[in-house]
């Protein structure tokens, strides 16, 4: 699920310390996402977000240096993403869905547990982007010396998602497995 977040991750990387890395960390993001969407590596809910965020911010930075945006960059960028997320959960899309689909038989793809494991780690992702949208919030009204613990959090908390994300759907595959070899 990784690929996923490519021009999110290149825009986090590079869009730090200046102006001119802000608007290269949008442009490269963009890049990045169109190529994504042509392979077909990119899709459902988190194309669209990448594609409304990243259009509204090439349009409100790259173009128009406006202030407010580049301010609340964090905010929108984690909203961005936690609304999609949520979106996608409340319109039965969630996004780890699609993503899991490439890796798991299609016999298994309406079976509850495939479709709760979907759905639980969605909402983890929904969950820690809303907290890192928090997180940017604080970090916007309230700067302080101690920034670097906002980050510290959030990155931490993605990188902990990521964790979930790999080692529970094989958590539950075992088990499945388990149960069907009557080994419970």
């Amino acid at each position: 699920m990784l690929p996923t977040f490519v021009p999110w991750i290149a825009f986090l990387i590079i869009a730090n310390g200046s102006m001119f890395r802000l608007k290269m960390g949008i442009i490269v993001a963009i890049i990045l996402t169109v190529i994504m969407i042509i392979t077909k590596l990119h899709r459902g809910v988190i194309k669209w977000v990448g594609v409304l965020f990243f259009s509204y911010a090439f349009v409100a930075v790259v173009l128009r240096d406006n202030m407010w945006a580049v301010k609340y960059m964090g905010v929108l960028a984690n909203g961005a993403l936690a609304v999609g997320t949520w979106a996608g959960i409340v319109l039965k899309k969630p996004f780890t869905l699609e993503y899991a689909r490439e890796h798991t038989d299609p016999s298994l793809w309406s079976s509850p547990s495939f479709l709760r494991t979907s759905y639980l780690l969605s909402m983890i992702w929904a969950v820690i982007f809303s907290i890192n949208t928090g997180l940017a919030w604080q970090k916007s009204v309230h700067p302080t010396l101690y920034s670097w613990v906002y980050e510290a959090i959030s990155y931490t908390l993605l990188v902990a998602a990521m964790f979930v994300s790999t080692w529970y759907p094989k958590y539950v595959r075992q088990k499945r497995e388990s149960a069907s070899s009557g080994q419970i």
